[in-house]
Parts: C-alpha cells; sequence; structure tokens
C-alpha cells in the first residue's frame, strides 16, 4: 500500500457490487483535491457502510478498501483524533483485538498529547486485556503522554477507575498524590478526593518513607515528657500530612489560577482543517509567552504541543517552537519539528518552515539535505526566487562564488521562471559580484549589460538604483559620483517600463540621496523633480508620497504563494 500524497489515486475496489460506481466516484473527488477535507468525509462515510456495516465475515474487497481509505485519510490527517477512534472500532469489527491495538498504537504514535486518544485506548484495554499489570504499563505511558494537560482529568478518572476495578488501594493512593500537584481544571475535586481517602489508608502510603521519618521526629520533639497514646501520635502525624498536601494544594490553586483565563481563551483543542479565529489565535501566543517566562521546560514543552494540534496549520507556532528548542539547545528535536512541519502540516505553497528546515540542516552538517528540500520546493513553486537565492547561498558558502551566480544563471534561463522573478535573481548576481567578489566595476558592468533584459521590473531596478547610492565615493568627486547615481535614475526614467506609481516610487529614492548627499545644486534638482514627480498631473492626482515615508532599504518582494485562506490543507 503507497502510502502519501497522490496514494489515493491508486485505491481500488474490485467489489462488483452496486456501489462500485459511487465509491469510485468518491474516490476520484478526493483524488482531485486532497486537501479538501469534505471529499474525504463523505469517502469514509460511505465504505464503512458496505455490505451493511464490515465485519470479519464481510468480503475481502471490502475490508481492504475501508483500511486503505482510512490509511491514506490518516496519513493525510493525522491529528482527526476521532478518525483513530472510529479506526481502531472498525478494526476491533474486522480482525479483532490485535489489529486494533495495532491502530491505536499507530493513534498515539501521531497525536501522543491527545487525551480521548488515551482514554479511549486504555478503556479498550482494559476491556480487552485480563493482566492488570500490562494495562497500567500503557496507563503509565498515557500519564507521561497527556497527564499534564490541563483538561486531563478523563484519563485520569479511567486510571482511577482501573484500579479500583482491580483492587489496587495502594496505587490509587499514588495516582491521586500525583494528580494534586498538577494545576487541572479539576485540581480541587482531586485534592478533596485524595484528602477524604487518605482518612482511611496507612500513614505509610501518604508520604514518602523520608518525610515520613521527618514528622515522626517533629511530632516526637513535640510530645517529650507528654506521653501520648498510639492513636494520638497517629492522629498528630495526620495532622501534619494533611498540613503538608494542604500546602500542596494551595500552590497547585495558585498555578491553575495563574492559567485559568488563558485555558478559557481555548475554544478549539482539536485539530481541524478550518482555521482559528484571530482572538484564539493571540491567546495561544500570550499562553506560550507566559510558559516561557515561567521558564519549566516540561510545561512549556507541553504547550507547545498541546498548541500544535489546534494550530498545526499555522507555521508560525512551528517555527516559534522550532526556535525555542534551539534556544535550548535542542538542535535534534528542532529539526524533527521542521521536518513534522514541512512534511505533514504546512503545504509547500507556503515555503519559508522548509527554508528554516533547510538552514537547520546545513547548521547540523547535512549540507546535501538542504539542497535537496530547495530542490523539493523548487519542483512545486519553480518560480519562487527567494528559494532560488536561498540556494545559491548554500553554493556559495559550500562550493564558491561561481557556483552560486552559475546556478542562478541556469534559474535565469529556465523557461519556468517569469521574468520579474528573473530580474530578481539578476540583481542578486551583482551583489554577489559587488559583496562578495569585491568587485562593484563587474557588478556595474552586469547591471549595464542585463538592465534592457528587465525594463518591466522594479525589484531590479531598486536593486540597480541602490547599488550605485549604496558605493562609497572613494577617490570620486562629489560632482562624478553624482553623476553616476543620476545617470542610473536618468536611464530608469527613459527606458524603464513601469507604472507611474512605480516609476514615482523610484523617484523618491533617488531624491532622498539628493537631499542625504547632494552637492550644492541639490535642492535645485530635487525641487525640479518633486514637480515633475509629485505635482498636480490630471483631475484625478495620486497623492504625493515624501521620500520620508520610504525605506531606504526595503525588504525583498515576494510572491503570495499561499492558498485560500481558508488554509484548506496541505503539502
Amino acid at each position: 500500500m503507497i502510502i502519501g500524497r497522490g496514494a489515493i489515486s491508486h485505491i481500488r475496489y474490485m467489489g462488483d457490487d452496486e456501489a462500485a460506481p459511487d465509491i469510485k466516484k468518491k474516490l476520484d473527488a478526493v483524488a482531485e483535491n486532497e486537501d479538501e477535507f469534505a471529499p474525504w468525509e463523505a469517502l469514509v462515510t460511505t465504505v464503512e457502510s458496505l455490505e451493511g456495516g464490515l465485519t470479519r465475515n464481510s468480503s475481502p474487497s471490502a475490508i481492504e478498501l475501508v483500511r486503505n481509505v482510512y490509511d491514506c485519510l490518516l496519513a493525510k490527517f493525522c491529528l482527526f483524533f476521532g478518525y483513530w477512534k472510529k479506526y481502531a472500532d472498525l478494526e476491533f469489527s474486522i480482525g479483532g483485538t490485535e489489529t486494533a491495538e495495532m491502530v491505536y498504537e499507530r493513534g498515539v504514535s501521531c497525536i501522543p498529547n491527545s487525551v480521548d486518544l488515551w482514554a479511549n485506548y486504555c478503556a479498550f484495554k482494559v476491556d480487552t486485556c485480563h493482566d492488570p499489570d500490562v494495562i497500567r504499563e500503557l496507563f503509565e505511558r498515557g500519564a507521561k503522554s497527556v497527564g499534564l494537560d490541563y483538561m486531563s482529568h478523563p484519563f485520569w478518572d479511567k486510571y482511577i477507575e482501573f484500579e479500583e476495578r482491580v483492587d489496587g488501594k495502594e496505587n490509587i493512593t499514588k495516582i491521586l498524590e500525583r494528580v494534586i500537584h498538577i494545576p487541572t481544571y479539576q485540581y480541587s475535586r482531586y485534592f478533596e478526593r485524595f484528602r477524604n481517602w487518605g482518612t482511611s489508608r496507612p500513614i505509610e502510603e501518604l508520604v514518602d518513607a523520608e518525610l515520613l521519618g521527618a514528622f515522626r521526629a517533629a511530632v516526637h520533639n513535640e510530645n517529650l515528657g507528654q506521653p501520648r497514646s498510639e492513636l494520638e501520635v497517629d492522629r498528630q502525624l495526620r495532622l501534619k500530612i494533611d498540613a503538608y498536601h494542604t500546602e500542596i494544594f494551595h500552590r497547585t490553586q495558585t498555578e491553575t489560577t495563574k492559567r485559568w483565563s488563558y485555558e478559557q481563551g481555548i475554544k478549539r483543542a482539536y485539530f481541524h482543517v478550518t482555521e482559528l479565529d484571530e482572538e484564539q489565535i493571540v491567546n495561544w501566543r500570550k499562553y506560550l509567552d507566559f510558559e516561557e517566562t515561567e521558564g519549566d521546560y516540561t510545561r512549556t514543552a507541553f504547550l507547545y504541543e498541546r498548541c500544535l494540534v489546534a494550530c498545526a496549520l499555522y507555521e508560525e507556532f512551528w517555527l516559534r517552537y522550532a526556535r525555542w528548542l534551539l534556544g535550548q539547545g535542542k538542535e535534534e528535536d528542532a529539526r524533527i519539528i521542521y521536518m513534522k512541519a514541512s512534511t505533514i502540516f504546512v503545504p509547500i505553497s507556503r515555503p519559508t518552515i522548509r527554508l528554516h528546515w533547510a538552514r537547520c540542516e546545513e547548521k547540523l552538517g547535512r549540507v546535501d539535505v538542504a539542497r535537496a528540500i530547495h530542490e523539493a520546493i523548487l519542483d512545486v513553486i519553480p518560480n519562487h526566487e527567494e528559494t532560488m537565492i536561498s540556494y545559491a547561498g548554500i553554493e556559495r558558502r559550500h562550493k564558491d562564488l561561481d557556483a552560486a551566480i552559475t546556478l542562478l544563471e541556469n534559474y535565469i534561463r529556465s523557461d519556468q521562471v517569469d521574468i520579474y522573478a528573473k530580474g530578481k535573481l539578476a540583481a542578486e548576481q551583482a551583489r554577489l559580484l559587488w559583496q562578495c567578489k569585491g568587485s562593484p566595476e563587474e557588478a556595474r558592468k552586469h547591471f549595464q549589460n542585463t538592465s534592457r533584459s528587465y525594463l518591466d521590473v522594479k525589484a531590479f531596478w531598486i536593486k540597480y538604483l541602490q547599488f550605485e547610492i549604496a558605493l562609497p565615493a572613494g577617490e570620486e568627486t562629489e560632482a562624478d559620483s553624482h553623476a553616476r547615481i543620476k545617470a542610473v535614475h536618468d536611464r530608469m526614467r527613459m527606458e524603464a517600463r513601469l507604472p507611474p506609481q512605480t516609476m514615482k516610487d523610484l523617484s523618491h529614492y533617488y531624491m532622498e540621496y539628493l537631499l542625504d548627499r547632494g552637492g550644492k545644486e541639490a535642492a535645485s534638482e530635487y525641487m525640479e523633480l518633486d514637480k515633475e514627480v509629485n505635482g498636480y498631473v490630471s483631475s484625478t492626482p495620486i497623492s504625493p508620497l515624501p521620500p520620508s515615508s520610504l525605506p531606504f532599504l526595503p525588504a525583498r518582494e515576494e510572491h503570495s504563494y499561499h492558498t485560500d485562506k481558508s488554509r484548506k490543507h496541505l503539502s
């Protein structure tokens, strides 16, 4: 079975019943647009109902189809915990306990912080396994994965219920003692239950041996010269233990209160393909700010993992998590986050996360992997100039300058790259000659020789003009420097085929130069240009844009490769 993008197009239903045409139609609908969830939902509903509901007695073709569909669905939307549960239930009907458990294992490996999935898995294990130690081991795995969740009470309730069923009283004490330390929605209920439970349990269960010894010593010192019965000593010890646990309760209450407003702002803690409203996104940012400030690595990492279920399609949170991990010295963990975001969740139409992944791989010495990531992006978005320039940077750093310039030249000659991207790449070649080779003469010659090819490309002319302005005068006279820069501006105005507003914006760079570095005649030339560029030119004039409102070195423009705003999925 092929898994991954395009795999659904290889699925065939070999059954000969009347459902086959409808299934083929729905398979085709999914294959046509895998990023839309609605066709998947319709397909799953149809295949589940084949032959009146699938069982181990269903036809092999129907069983194979439903497994293939679920495998493709959950390779694509692996954070849908409800579908893992449905798949496990279906497998239990088809193949029994072992195959269902395999599905649960796959599910919790894909979404390890799902309280609901772990609670369902553990409940399934309780119902199908007769070995308490095996079941307890699974609960402990779940506790490590979801025990810190603010809404983890369904899981903890299942764990306690299991221990009650097997009469594990000592284990119930241990579980309750663990939970009262955790800021959760129902922290108060667990404390009251622990307090009441403790009244009937041996003192030795309630605290560890070292602490109990300290309490015994304190009671002994308090009772010096005052003989006490064993019952009275027991009461004194229990009062001290209760006071100790009450302090824990107050600390937990404080920590819970700190997080209350953030938790209240989480309206959708689960994954869905529809976008979150801005209020929830802002809340996640603030919540992460808070946990990072608190400085607890485990709690902060756990919150990031929770966040990246609800916000899996938002690359800002993947980038933020990876940066935070790098800040903690967790380079390999950061690499895994970049990889997970790039290969599963963030569409390749938004390549920023992949470029960061490539830089991480380069940092870790995997230069060939960094190259492969760039090539993968350009296979899908051949016109993305930022990726081409980034790739050239890798070649310069790890080969030489000529390799970088040659790579850019190959893209410039490509039929898949449009003229606007080519203009930016040509300007980048000139920048490399100037700033990396240290040859402004070669850079100027490159700009001059290529300018007629990019008369329509604003970015090229911005870089050309900025290059001449940024060059130090050196041994030039003020007049020579002025003449050199003016020549580029005049050439741009005479030859470039740019919209009036764009030409106006470009002239402002030159006008700013006149004021900043021009000579005695600069004011005169400035006023003349101001009249021409910003003056009244029609009955509906364009509002003049003062030079001071323009950045001298604007950020590189980028095409928008975003999919529609609803972020309907994936790479």
